[in-house]
């Protein structure tokens, strides 16, 4: 089988050959890796499931200096301490106030400029295509508005918070409907909603605000065959009904210090898949190499029986792993 057709296989909840995986790595633990390795020749012996595209940005982005990147959006971000995200440092509405920002257009085709390309690159690699919108709803409200002042919003100006989430989800919808004009097999939607403990919001309120709106980005992609993904970190597994609902067909990342993977993939067999499971906060930075083997082989076992399942670090792999404990993954996942 190809990488595609494990993924398609897993997310439509049957056994492929091998279980399909994907590691990513934050630039720490690149470094260390390359450090410890003697090269990149690590790199190699990684054959990820997907080839994820995104459309392309605007003119507003940009680095301002050599610490700050702008998004299209108009939001900075600090990238002196985390060089991968960052930390918002400008409120772009700092009034409850939609004419203070300008969307993008999704639907300008430069956009989606070389995005065939990728599309033949990944198909002659025998990757699935999987278009990524990230920040996608939650996470770009929050980002425009400021956390503390968007959740005032929710009790204070709920109109408002209901105009901005439409915004929003118009744009997202109508990026999706840019992207299935190429031979695309998912649409991966990025948006965080919960803590190590909790959700951010009440469930009441993530009903109210996000998940009408979430239904019809996901509807944008099923209804034209497509299949769904979602990445939220935190303890959100008590939404999972909520997403089998609307559509989703896989959740990433699949955290094992905030849920039990092994109890999910049982209560949701055949109705949720998952990607991720291998533990970034106590496996990789704290066990051995056969420790980190034995738990991948397990996840294999238990999680990948019978389809559902695509193995991969709870998040892109951060820089307090040991470079041993992720070349001991990467062998592990290429096991036949």
């Amino acid at each position: 089988m190809t990488n595609r057709e494990r993924v398609l296989a897993a997310l439509h909840h049957e056994q492929p050959d091998r279980t399909p995986y994907a590691i990513g790595f934050t630039q720490k633990a690149y470094a260390a890796t390359v450090a410890y390795y003697g090269g990149d020749g690590f790199l190699r012996q990684i054959d990820n499931c997907f080839c994820d595209m995104r459309a392309n940005p605007g003119p507003r982005d940009l680095w301002l200096d050599k610490n700050t990147w702008q998004d299209e959006f108009g939001v900075r971000w600090d990238r002196s301490i985390d060089r991968d995200i960052g930390n918002v440092r400008n409120q772009v509405l700092h009034e409850p106030d939609l004419d203070l920002i300008e969307f993008p257009d999704a639907r300008d085709p430069a956009k989606f400029a070389g995005l065939g390309d990728a599309c033949r690159r990944g198909t002659d690699q025998g990757k699935a295509l999987q278009f990524c919108i990230g920040f996608s709803l939650f996470e770009r409200a929050w980002t425009l508005r400021g956390m503390e002042a968007l959740m005032l919003d929710m009790i204070e100006r709920p109109h408002f918070v209901h105009a901005l989430l439409d915004a929003i989800c118009d744009y997202n919808v109508a990026l999706v409907e840019g992207a299935l004009g190429y031979p695309i097999d998912a649409v991966h939607f990025g948006d965080d909603w919960g803590s190590q403990r909790a959700l951010l919001i009440s469930p009441e309120m993530w009903r109210t605000f996000l998940k009408p709106r979430l239904a019809r980005q996901y509807a944008a992609g099923k209804g034209a065959g497509k299949l769904v993904t979602i990445h939220s970190c935190g303890r959100v597994q008590e939404l999972f009904p909520d997403l089998v609902e609307i559509g989703l067909d896989g959740f990433n990342p699949f955290q094992p210090e905030v849920m039990d993977v092994f109890e999910l993939k049982r209560r949701y067999r055949g109705r949720l898949a998952f990607w991720g499971g291998v533990s970034t906060q106590e496996l990789l930075p704290r066990a051995t190499p056969d420790e980190v083997k034995a738990q991948a082989r397990r996840l294999i076992r238990e999680v990948g029986e019978g389809g559902g399942y695509i193995i991969a670090p709870a998040h892109a792999i951060p820089g307090d792993a040991k470079p041993e404990n992720i070349l001991a993954l990467i062998e592990a996942v290429n096991e036949e």
